[in-house]
């Protein structure tokens, strides 16, 4: 009995246990192949079967280029053998609408523009001070996606559900943007980001989200657009429309088992960056944007490649490379992959100087205060500093790279550089938590916002796109827009009228911004001007590159390339951009950013005129007590001498 009562419980014990250990077994360490690497710096060899998504949004059949139905191929399911996808999407690329996601640094937003609206307005997902979230702009994530897609490697908003009664629909045909792994790790020449049939026009013109990742791929071709398809159009039941997106693989880049052998680089080529991390500043006499005329960054021309400091792991949490990041990143090379980490690193407790050959700086006879009031990158990145900040053009604002770009040095958004300010703030985890600053002054890229918004108390909210777009078209239609695409300029009293237009249109209190000043009615209203207004403050980044040798820094020459009543480092000037007509543009001067007080800044560059004089005057005034004092120590030498001489006599 006894031995019965044994045999059951364990037979008990095993039914229990049997499933936990199976499923501890089949999960393994809960990585898979790919997102581990064996130590090999060997380049793996990526033979794959291409895998579509299906109707029910799951892994479908392998695809084969001559099935009845021919899909695009799923990055999610095909990448997603290897890798894990849930894991990759985490990286900062993808995460700006994970509220999770901590901000980090101040980056560049993404920039809505309408020079005949007036409207110029920075966008961005994550909590950054002075951006606007895109959903109180009247953005949905997919609206967000067609307009901005075309420099998104996919993922982030372009995955999320729509939930719009109008997108709904739409995204049923256009699919969601999956991350496209081939944007960065092609390492293939046909590659096609921004050409006419690239992946930029099938995200921001036709609509082909499902499509997109291999239309820009070199092994098939995607023809149709999922715009021209009406909201109840099945891609799983194609009709034989002319118009309706079609996929065309190349049959001989398949092998015998239905194999595609993918050029897949694990260091992503600069040019992959480049598409979407170019710059461009219109510096008077210096070529503008003509690249044969411009020298790139010293780091490239060196050897290096963008991902020897931009790196991450399968987590694609990439380094950004600002100096406080290991405080908000958990990549464990962030502490090391700043200019300082790199040229002058400390506290590891093994030497790591000269890290990927980083020379390490000397400054002989600089100050030490400067190290303690500027970044790296205000002596050695960006353009040299001029009179006046210089209209910059950035990929992910002006869609450098695509087609039709609007060449013209003052086509919207308008992007101001460089303005020396202090370091744009590190927001942490909890956006109620005031941002990390350096106290220290950076070169910047700045654009004043400006758009449509509603008051409430001090609350400055921006009105839906749409709402202004319906409500103030007649307002300014006839207003003549320039050829260069720059602002429509808007005359004072037209302002006037549309706030009194839009104040019927959303039934609350308006205001416009722009140009530093908040506009809005009073009581009878009339229009009333706030200069200097929070809301309308200049919104500003970090630039790092491209960074200059040291022959060519700030302060190679003398002092005086900063410290001059002129220089442009403390008194250049920054204009106020706005589409509001002033007979008087305004300009600011680099120090009102600086914390500094004016006359501070500019009586000590004063004393610089005088400093030759003074040097002058100190060796010679220490040369004459040199003489003065030989003179006398020859004298008394003289006076020892004799009272010797008669002690011995």
């Amino acid at each position: 009995m006894r031995r019965e009562l044994i045999l059951t419980f364990v037979l008990l014990l095993t039914v229990f246990l049997a499933p936990a250990v199976g499923e501890e077994a089949a999960e393994g360490p809960g990585k898979l192949l790919g997102d581990e690497s064996d130590g090999s710096r060997a380049h793996p060899t990526h033979v794959l079967p291409l895998f579509p998504e299906n109707e029910d949004g799951e892994k479908g059949e392998q695809i084969t280029p001559d099935a009845d139905l021919v899909l695009p191929f799923s990055t999610k399911y095909t990448c997603g053998e290897c890798h894990t996808y849930d894991v990759i999407k985490q990286g900062w690329h993808f995460n700006a609408v994970d509220s999770n996601a901590v901000p980090g640094r101040l980056g560049q937003p993404w920039i809505y523009f309408d020079g005949k609206l007036g409207i110029q307005i920075p966008l961005s997902y994550r909590a950054w001070p002075g951006t606007y979230q895109p959903a109180d702009f009247g953005m949905t994530e997919f609206r967000f996606t067609q307009v901005f897609g075309r420099h998104m490697p996919g993922g982030g908003p372009g995955e999320v559900t729509a939930t719009d009664v109008d997108d709904i629909g739409r995204q049923f045909v256009a699919g969601k943007l999956e991350i496209n792994c081939l944007t960065c790790h092609n390492g293939h020449h046909g590659q096609d980001q921004g050409g006419v049939n690239g992946y930029a026009i099938h995200v921001s013109v036709r609509q082909n989200f499902r499509w997109a990742a291999t239309a820009s791929c070199e092994f098939a071709q995607v023809k149709g657009s999922a715009s021209a398809m009406t909201d109840t159009y099945d891609p799983y039941m194609p009709m034989g429309d002319e118009q309706e997106p079609t996929v065309i693989y190349q049959p001989e880049a398949f092998n015998a088992d239905g194999e595609v052998l993918l050029d897949i680089r694990r260091e992503v080529p600069n040019q992959r960056c480049y598409y979407c991390h170019s710059n461009v500043y219109h510096t008077e006499g210096h070529g503008e944007s003509e690249k044969w005329s411009t020298d790139e960054d010293v780091h490239l021309k060196s050897g290096l490649t963008c991902v020897d400091c931009h790196r991450n792991g399968m987590k694609h949490d990439i380094i950004r490379g600002y100096s406080q990041e290991s405080r908000v990143s958990d990549n464990p090379l962030a502490a090391t992959s700043s200019c300082e980490g790199c040229h002058v690193p400390e506290g590891s407790g093994v030497p790591e100087a000269a890290r990927l050959g980083a020379p390490v700086p000397q400054h002989l006879g600089l100050p030490v205060v400067h190290f303690e009031k500027l970044t790296c990158t205000a002596c050695h990145s960006g353009p040299w500093p001029s009179e006046q900040a210089v209209y910059s053009k950035t990929s992910r604002a002006h869609r450098l790279g695509t087609p039709n770009v609007n060449k013209a040095e003052k086509a919207l958004p308008h992007v101001l550089s460089p303005v020396f300010a202090l370091e744009a703030g590190t927001v942490v985890d909890d956006p109620n938590e005031p941002a990390l600053h350096s106290g220290k002054i950076a070169p910047h890229k700045a654009v004043w916002p400006a758009f449509w918004a509603t008051l409430a108390e001090d609350k400055v909210t921006p009105v839906a796109l749409d709402v202004v777009e319906k409500a103030l078209k007649k307002v300014f239609e006839e207003l003549e827009s320039p050829a260069d695409g720059s602002w429509t300029p808007i005359p004072t009293e037209k302002i006037g009228e549309a706030l009194n237009v839009l104040a019927e249109a959303v039934e609350e209190k308006v205001a416009y911004v722009a140009g530093g000043t908040l506009y809005r009615l009073d009581e009878d209203g009339a229009m009333v001007e706030e200069a200097d207004h929070p809301a309308a403050a200049a919104y500003m980044w970090p630039l790092a590159h491209n960074v200059r040798p040291a022959a060519q820094s700030l302060g190679i020459r003398y002092c005086t390339d900063c410290h001059a009543t002129d220089g442009p480092f403390f008194f250049g000037k920054v204009a106020v951009d706005s589409p509001v007509v002033s007979d008087t543009p305004r300009t600011v001067e680099q120090v009102a950013f600086q914390d500094i007080g004016r006359f501070g800044a500019w009586a000590f560059a004063a004393s610089f005129v005088f400093r030759p004089w003074f040097k002058i005057v100190a060796i010679g005034s220490a040369a004459l007590i040199g003489i003065v004092l030989l003179l006398y120590g020859l004298k008394a030498l003289g006076a020892v001498a004799r009272v010797l001489a008669e002690q011995n006599q």
